[in-house]
């Protein structure tokens, strides 16, 4: 499969990117290599093999516990937004950048 000029220039336009001529070509080349890639892995049967739900198999005796989840402070934040030239604790306020 390959991939175009223009649906590379579609991808970086989706993702507000200006590219050069050359990064345009590398990306060209990059992005059809990992098509190819994909292409090669659809060719394999997995006919035999069971969908997963988990990654994490609960039959296999290995340890699939995961930490839990601390709310850590920071300690400079407040040092931070001090000097933040626009600041509504807890964020930085910043100007729009979405204008496409």
């Amino acid at each position: 499969m390959k991939i175009s000029r223009d649906d590379v220039l579609r991808v970086a336009e989706l993702a507000y990117l200006d590219l050069t001529e050359a990064e345009l070509q590398t990306y060209r080349a990059q992005i059809d290599e990992i098509l190819e890639y994909i292409g090669k892995l659809n060719e394999l049967d997995t006919s035999k093999v069971e969908p997963m739900a988990q990654v994490l198999a609960t039959d296999q005796h290995a340890d699939a516990t995961l930490r839990e989840d601390l709310v850590v402070p920071c300690a400079v934040a407040e040092d931070v937004l001090h000097h933040a030239p626009d600041p509504e604790p807890p964020y930085f306020r910043v100007p729009k950048v979405i204008e496409r």
